[in-house]
């Protein structure tokens, strides 16, 4: 039975997908971050411009910066965001 994560949003993809946050049921065969980013991409549109192919973002899980290969635990908090550089 899928468990809901919570994804979180920010700067310009929470202003590009129109939402800060959602819950969202994993279907069985997303296991990763790498999956769910993948998952995502899957929406089509602006998902896939945005988390498809080779773009760069950042994701942290449970508030710890992680790479795609990390597990995602039931009820997860996973944070996607643009990479920020300073000048």
């Amino acid at each position: 039975m899928p468990t809901p994560i919570t994804l979180l949003y920010f700067a310009q993809l929470r202003e590009t997908f129109g939402r800060s946050e959602e819950q969202l049921e994993l279907p069985d065969d997303v296991k990763t971050v790498d999956d769910l980013i993948q998952h995502l991409s899957q929406r089509g549109g602006i998902w896939q411009e945005q988390l498809g192919g080779d773009k760069a973002f950042r994701v942290a899980l449970n508030q710890e910066m992680t790479s795609g290969h990390a597990h995602l635990p039931d009820h997860a908090e996973v944070a996607i965001f643009k990479p920020v550089t300073g000048g």
